[in-house]
């Protein structure tokens, strides 16, 4: 007798040969580029940095979890003299101390083990593996988790955990994800508390050279996971959505951070506005029930504050599982909320007519914080299909048409990490987006420049790399004159 077995997420495979982007580790290099198809803008200086989990095997032990590898910078730099590419692994603690041991020590985001380590008991020790930017002169690496590592601009070079000249100490909670003001410089950052008797949101003020300005704390209905936030000329906005963790579970042997969250949507979501001047709470509004990862941007208009996000159902994380990612259907629609920040009340929720899921959005920098028109994303096509999947469309949204623009890649081609817009100097819109891709058929990266404004034609370069890097979170692309 012939015995069928249903069909699931994990038979069907929509991202062939996708596990090879976590079966080997990157090796480090530093060399100059010898092979670029197509046409490079002159205006193109500056570099483009990218940061993401690049180490994933350690003799012994398998993580299953996205967010579990060590984080490697890359940096791709535009000189008038040619390109050159630069990768290293940051050298955290986590790093170092399992280079030297040969093998896993510390439980990671997605990924428990016996016998595993906490940071001092309390919590992960970061693999500094999401985000990096330019502060000041420095260069620092972030992860989900603790505070950031500095690194050398050029060399890529490991210089040591940043403390904000000693005012703040490994514990202070600190995000992944600081926004920075693109005319006064000052950066600004958050981190969750997660005391199940008395959560606070830990709301942070720098100057443009990373001394701060001030740190508060301001109460949270409930130990909730928070990633991102956006701000505006006068606020910040931190998007609340009820996804909770249970410190008590995370802390019992055997439980990872993934498993201790729950999504509690029964709690609803709100927006915390917060006075950027002061970091004193000014208002919260009720939302719904939704789920933001990434902010896209918010502004102020008048007596309005508009708050762009990409809002999806219910979390993300638990489709981050190696390497069977995105498994199940999700979309992901861009949102315009308008508040009336006086009265702290919702006027409006208008959702963009797009319902892949997109995830990385980036705008032009000049534009950050103030009324915007384009903004650019990766996207997965088919996202109403179950089983594995992954990036490969670039998306330009403009908000004045709500038009789309997309480039699609190739079978078996996935694009790495989020793009970068470029601007052309002189112009309000035209510029170039960048964006790393990886052919996991032929075991190749390569780096694609696009038109931003008509990703669709495909891309006008191609800087092919020596050898395949990892699958990055977030970049920012540093200009040669900033």
């Amino acid at each position: 007798m012939n015995v069928t077995h249903p069909t699931t997420a994990e038979d069907i495979d929509h991202a062939p040969f996708l596990e090879r982007a976590f079966d080997r580790a990157p090796v480090e290099d530093s060399y100059r580029i010898d092979r670029v198809e197509g046409e490079l803008p002159d205006y193109l200086r500056g570099t483009y940095y990218l940061n993401g989990p690049a180490q994933f095997r350690r003799v012994g032990h398998q993580p299953r979890h996205w967010l579990d590898g060590d984080g490697m910078v890359c940096a791709l730099a535009f000189g008038v003299d040619g390109v050159s590419f630069t990768h290293r692994f940051v050298r955290s603690h986590k790093f170092v101390a399992e280079e030297r041991a040969g093998r896993a020590l510390f439980r990671t985001f997605g990924t428990a083990f016996e016998g595993d380590r906490l940071m001092r008991d309390i919590g992960l020790e970061s693999p500094v593996n999401v985000s990096v930017y330019p502060v000041g002169d420095k260069l620092l690496a972030f992860g989900e988790q603790g505070l950031p590592w500095e690194l050398d601009p050029h060399t890529l070079e490991t210089r040591g955990q940043f403390t904000f000249g000693g005012r703040l100490n490994p514990v202070s909670p600190f995000s992944a994800h600081p926004a920075f003001d693109p005319r006064s410089g000052e950066m600004f950052n958050f981190g969750v508390s997660f005391s199940a008797n008395r959560p606070r949101l830990n709301f942070y003020r720098f100057d443009r050279s990373g001394e701060p300005i001030y740190r508060r704390r301001l109460p949270l209905d409930a130990p909730t996971s928070i990633h991102d936030f956006g701000i505006s000329a006068n606020l910040a906005t931190i998007y609340v959505s009820p996804h909770v963790m249970a410190m008590d579970s995370f802390l019992a042997r055997g439980s990872s951070l993934l498993d201790a969250l729950s999504w509690e949507p029964e709690r609803g979501s709100q927006l915390l506005l917060i006075d950027r001047e002061t970091g004193h709470e000014r208002a919260r509004v009720e939302i719904g029930s939704g789920y933001c990862l990434h902010l896209i941007d918010s502004f102020e208009l008048g007596d309005l504050l508009f708050v762009d996000v990409l809002e999806m159902d219910q979390p993300i994380y638990d489709q981050y599982e190696i390497p069977t990612l995105f498994p199940e259907p999700r979309g992901c629609r861009p949102i315009r909320y308008a508040i009336d920040v006086a009265r702290g009340r919702l006027v409006s929720r208008v959702p963009f007519a797009f319902e892949e899921m997109c995830d990385f959005p980036v705008v032009d920098p000049r534009r950050a914080g103030t009324d915007y028109r384009d903004f650019w994303a990766l996207a997965i096509a088919g996202s109403d299909r179950a089983g594995r999947k992954f990036f490969d469309q670039l998306v330009h949204f403009d908000w004045r048409t709500g038009q789309t623009d997309i480039y699609r890649t190739p079978k078996g081609v996935y694009l790495a990490g989020e793009p970068a817009f470029v601007p052309r100097p002189g112009s309000r819109r035209d510029g170039v987006a960048i964006c790393p891709a990886f052919d996991a058929a032929a075991r190749s990266s390569c780096f694609l420049v696009f038109d931003a404004l008509d990703v669709a034609a495909g891309p006008s370069a191609r800087i092919a790399l020596r050898a395949p890097v990892h699958l990055g979170f977030h970049s920012t692309f540093a200009s040669a004159d900033s």
